[in-house]
């Protein structure tokens, strides 16, 4: 098959995986997130130390011209934890890493589902994240607003093993 055939076909299918996310989300925090949102902008967070989980939180979001999204800020927190960036199959990764450190929501089911189905050719990637979440202690369930001020290398040391570390391209202190 022609390769510029198979470069459109795989672009297309990335740009179907934003529309989806983008229309998915609302309807989800609507229907499932019921707890109050942070009230902090990227500002707020940029005020803080360089060191902190918060400031690198807040320098993510103004690399990639975000806002926290409210009710759904503990995504933006897993990206920076995991160091995933924000293209459809780190997105895709991101899900499965959080799958395999024992995460469960609706919305993780399809993305995982559709991201494999429509974006297969990045199943080994996929794995990978997996079995990089199945390594990791659990992060999932934290309150990540009371961390904003932790050191985000020693909150990554705590979460990941030092294979993890090198594999996700986080500092080994």
């Amino acid at each position: 098959m022609n390769t510029n055939i198979v470069k459109k076909t795989k672009a297309l299918r990335k740009q179907f995986i934003i529309w989806l996310f983008e229309h998915s989300q609302r309807i989800y925090t609507s229907l499932f997130k019921n707890h109050e949102s942070w009230n902090l902008t990227k500002k707020d967070l940029l005020k803080l130390p360089k060191p902190t989980f918060g400031r690198h939180l807040g320098e993510f979001l103004d690399t990639n011209n975000f806002e926290l999204i409210p009710k759904v800020e503990r995504h933006d927190c897993y990206h920076v934890l995991c160091n995933y960036s924000t293209k459809v199959e780190d997105e895709i990764a991101l899900q499965c890493l959080c799958f395999g450190n024992g995460k469960r929501s609706p919305y993780l089911y399809g993305a995982i589902i559709l991201g494999v189905a429509i974006l297969p050719d990045y199943y080994t990637y996929y794995y990978k994240s997996y079995k990089t979440g199945k390594s990791a202690n659990a992060f999932h369930h934290f309150d990540y607003r009371q961390l904003l001020n932790v050191s985000i290398q020693e909150f990554r040391s705590v979460i990941f093993p030092k294979s993890a570390l090198i594999n996700l391209n986080l500092t080994v202190a």
